[in-house]
């Protein structure tokens, strides 16, 4: 990864996504190049299982698919704009507000999604989120995130804002996985039939 961003961009994640949340929404593929990563993440997950999307934004296309594979679906965005496009498209689903550094559902999931939202962590915050997730993840579930395909801070791009994004290495996820009782059961760095995406797959001992 490149040199890294200004450190004040990560504080301001929040705000870019509720100020560029209809341009975001416009502009997002539904193309749907992530369904061979979403297939193997459902793989062995019961019709109905209860799988929660952290950083759900507008819920094009993930929350589109999960929902129509039958999961019992939750999804949570920082971005109160976001979940108001998702909640018009989907009312009678469970949007939440709330942020995955401070999850506290009192509540485990069969499954967790974090596509493009958990690399906005800064590298320590991820460090501390993973545990997190793992509370919220039932014996046996899955774990499904975008990450870098290395250690480093980048930027990107959110509708017409520079937005920070941060991964930690491959080694240092699974180490930290299984400190935490989860297993590293997938991962492929800039995946060229997924858009370039580096993506990790994990599961619940």
């Amino acid at each position: 990864m490149t040199k890294p961003p200004q450190p004040e961009l990560a504080a301001r994640t929040h705000d870019i996504y509720e100020e560029q949340a209809e341009q975001f929404d416009r502009e997002r593929s539904r193309k749907l190049f992530e369904a061979r990563w979403l297939t193997r993440f459902s793989d062995g997950l019961p019709r109905g299982a209860r799988v929660l999307d952290l950083g759900c934004g507008a819920g094009e296309p993930i929350a589109s698919w999960l929902i129509g594979e039958g999961f019992h679906y939750t999804g949570v965005d920082i971005a109160e704009a976001m979940l108001t496009i998702a909640r018009g498209r989907w009312p009678e689903r469970d949007w939440r507000q709330g942020d995955m550094r401070a999850l506290d559902l009192g509540e485990q999931f069969d499954g967790i999604v974090a596509w493009n939202s958990f690399f906005h962590l800064t590298r320590d915050e991820q460090r501390a989120c993973l545990p997190v997730l793992g509370q919220h993840l039932a014996p046996g579930g899955h774990l499904l995130v975008t990450v870098g395909h290395s250690d480093g801070e980048v930027t990107g791009r959110v509708g017409n804002a520079v937005v920070y994004h941060s991964s930690l290495s491959p080694a240092e996820y699974a180490r930290l996985l299984e400190d935490h009782g989860m297993l590293m059961t997938g991962f492929l760095a800039q995946d060229p039939d997924c858009n370039k995406h580096s993506v990790l797959l994990a599961q619940k001992i």
